[in-house]
């Protein structure tokens, strides 16, 4: 079915920003504050949000938030691995978000927001097998992040895009890298 739906098959972009650049895709509830902890890493040359893990082509917000889709919310993560490491990358994803909670972050609740890393190689997905019995050891509830392949991406609309940095609903935040201002949410 992979064949006909482009929904179920591979994330086949490539990264932006140089030849050795990777991709990384990351779900940690709402994509607004979770781009924004991305966006200030050294190395991250571009941010992106949107929806992948479902299995309908070309889904819109309205569409994810049904949860009807199946779509994750994500970051995508174009990075330098010679200046950030996808090591780095987890410790963002895990410092970001409540891995213990089924579909929920906060009071964001629904299938779209569901914690999971997305790999595009075999190296990333032992590392973030790694990272989460590493993570889950330091912790006694049970993580229920998913590791799963990284299926097609689809950007998410243009208002999503840096939501935070631009200031969209409130106080524009700052994407500097190395930036340890607390992010704010607001939606």
């Amino acid at each position: 079915m992979a064949e006909t739906n482009p929904a179920l098959g591979p994330d086949l972009d490539s990264p932006e920003g140089g030849a050795g650049n990777q991709l990384a895709q990351f779900g940690a509830g709402c994509f607004w504050s979770v781009e924004l902890a991305f966006q200030r890493v050294e190395g991250v040359v571009k941010s992106e949000v949107g929806y992948t893990q479902g299995h309908l082509d070309n889904p819109t917000y309205k569409d994810v938030c049904s949860g009807k889709t199946g779509h994750a919310e994500v970051v995508r993560v174009h990075f330098d691995p010679t200046v950030c490491s996808y090591s780095t990358l987890l410790g963002v994803f895990w410092g970001k978000h409540d891995p213990t909670t089924v579909n929920r972050q906060g009071n964001d609740v629904g299938t779209q927001y569901r914690s999971g890393i997305y790999y595009y190689n075999e190296e990333q997905a032992k590392l973030a097998r790694e990272s989460l019995e590493a993570k889950q050891k330091e912790i006694s509830a049970k993580i229920v992040t998913e590791i799963l392949p990284a299926k097609k991406f689809y950007c998410a609309e243009e208002y999503h895009q840096q939501y935070l940095e631009k200031g969209s609903g409130g106080t524009k935040q700052s994407a500097r890298k190395g930036c340890n201002d607390p992010i704010r949410c607001y939606g």
